[in-house]
């Protein structure tokens, strides 16, 4: 059953602090839909900032017209008929999360184990294709829709009386048969979640983007259209990034285009923010910074979103037009996160543009001039890809004219204490607790611990990891930060690395048995074989080599 129908502390704008800079969704749920909606924001927890409310109807409508006086929400996320109801009576998007027919046939599935008189109840209309699936497979189904509560209550005593003992529905519905005393299975599926989890995102950002277009270009542009992130934000003192940190000042300097290469987490898009920001024509007139995940869009609507349609373009295109990001980004960054995950037809537009410099809306003819600085990023390697045939080679050389690579938090262990330090003191702030005034010995004292954690998921597993550790401390002010504490509540330190980090794993093998000259003797000279039996990247070899 879900928690106790509160709604959530208050917020103040100025408290958000980050929170501006990710699209806001609320998720509103009374029943064990709640639950699922829990799980599936851990997963979207870097993207968005995501919030439940646990309130229903006409408590939930009021709540939230009320919080939108002084907050901003960008998407609501409900279902069934509280769904319905909440999109007929708010001024925000609300995303309906809808049970897929695989979830139906799932959830029916699961119902014929329990008994083969099974009862389906959905939001004002049945589903007519269950009789050919009933008769096919000889389940006794009996189907029923409601409109109100007391209307499904009503159904469901209904269904009792006929001799069903299973019923199979959303979170209302299955809440109402289990105080029935029917067996109850519930009909959504964690993908089907994730889809509206999605499908909010994307309204979120077109939205936050279309609030920045109707301001102008010489206006102050909207969250999403700035970058907040600069030279500052990046935490460590080791070597790589130093380096990092004077490659974005002399890369900012410059037009060209940057191909930003690292691991999930390791803060490309960081990067990119501080190289827009650290550019000096950045700072005039407040240039738009204007990201997009290629990975995270269909290739119909990545197209549309990029390069703008004209209106009649397609069915439901919008009155008068769309302009693209690419329009968005003008005198600005376009930032194209996941760039390998291009489709091959959006590469050869995308190359036309950079050569061009200029772009043909979807369904128009007429060229629009766009000075925009691309940035892209990848966490695979292009270079594989291109020669497997998945990238353009050309469009590869054009996005690469300068590039770098992020090292990997476990490459790169003296950076944890200050980066975990900081994340540490701002999830404190956040949650309005004081840090412990010896707070950096204890987090020194931690050091051997963290650094025998391979951190796959690099600085943003820091932070979250941060977030939690902030929580118990909160609670519990006089516990000090140790490493037995630390352990209780992050118990993946406490189990044994799947695989050593890949700078120490190189360097016991290079002392147990070769030189890197002997091994790259072994391979003709093959850095890429070379470092693939070493287990490190090329990256990593070449600046092995460069120290010898």
């Amino acid at each position: 059953m879900p928690p106790s129908p509160q709604p959530p502390a208050r917020r103040e704008p100025g408290d958000a602090g980050e929170r501006s800079q990710k699209p806001v969704i609320w998720t509103v749920s009374v029943s064990r839909l709640s639950d699922l909606f829990r799980d599936i924001t851990l997963e979207y927890d870097d993207r968005a900032t995501i919030e439940p409310i646990y309130l229903g109807f006409d408590e939930a409508a009021r709540h939230i017209r009320e919080r939108m006086e002084t907050e901003r929400c960008d998407a609501v996320i409900a279902a069934g008929s509280n769904g319905a109801y909440l999109k007929s009576r708010l001024s925000v998007p609300v995303v309906i999360a809808k049970a897929s027919g695989f979830d139906v046939l799932q959830a029916l599935s699961r119902a014929r184990q329990i008994t083969p008189d099974i009862g389906i109840i959905t939001y004002q209309s049945t589903m007519p294709a269950l009789k050919e699936f009933q008769n096919a497979f000889g389940f006794n189904i009996q189907q029923r829709d409601y409109a109100t509560e007391e209307d499904a209550r009503a159904q469901i005593h209904e269904l009792k009386a006929s001799g069903v003992k299973a019923i199979v529905g959303a979170g209302l519905i299955t809440d109402l048969a289990e105080e029935a005393g029917l067996a109850a299975v519930f009909v959504y599926s964690a993908a089907s979640i994730r889809q509206a989890f999605d499908d909010a995102l994307e309204i979120a950002r077109l939205t936050q983007l279309e609030a920045g277009r109707s301001h102008g270009r010489s206006t102050p542009l909207a969250d999403t259209l700035r970058a907040k992130h600069g030279l500052n934000d990046l935490r460590g003192e080791s070597a790589a990034m130093e380096t990092l940190r004077q490659s974005i000042v002399l890369y900012a300097k410059s037009q060209a285009t940057v191909l930003i290469q690292g691991e999930t987490g390791s803060g490309k898009e960081l990067v990119a923010q501080a190289i827009h920001r650290e550019n000096p024509r950045a700072l005039i007139g407040n240039k738009p910074f204007v990201a997009v995940n290629c990975g995270a869009i269909a290739e119909s609507l990545l197209e549309s979103e990029l390069f703008g349609y004209e209106e009649g373009a397609f069915t439901g295109s919008r009155r008068g037009g769309h302009a693209g990001l690419f329009e968005a980004a003008h005198r600005g960054t376009l930032f194209l996160d996941e760039i390998g995950e291009m489709p091959l037809a959006l590469q050869t537009r995308l190359l036309r543009v950079l050569e061009e410099r200029e772009v043909v809306r979807v369904g128009g003819t007429r060229p629009i001039a766009v000075d925009v600085r691309i940035i892209s990023a990848t966490h695979c390697d292009l270079e594989q890809r291109v020669r497997e045939g998945r990238f353009r080679a050309d469009l590869f050389y054009r996005l690469a004219v300068l590039r770098l690579t992020l090292t990997p938090l476990r490459e790169r262990p003296q950076d944890l204490i200050a980066l975990a330090e900081w994340c540490l003191k701002k999830s404190l702030a956040a949650l309005g607790a004081r840090p412990h005034p010896n707070l950096h010995a204890e987090i020194v004292a931690c050091l051997p611990l963290l650094s025998a954690y391979a951190w796959p998921g690099n600085a943003r597993e820091v932070r979250n990891l941060m977030e939690r550790v902030a929580l118990f401390l909160a609670a519990e002010p006089l516990q000090a930060l140790s490493p037995a504490f630390l352990l209780s509540v992050a118990p993946e330190f406490g189990q044994a690395p799947a695989a050593a980090p890949a700078a120490a794993a190189a360097d016991a093998a290079l002392q147990a048995a070769e030189s890197i000259a002997q091994v790259l003797a072994r391979f003709g000279g093959n850095r890429e074989a070379a470092a693939r039996h070493l287990g490190i990247s090329r990256t990593t070899l070449w600046r092995k080599i460069r120290k010898q």
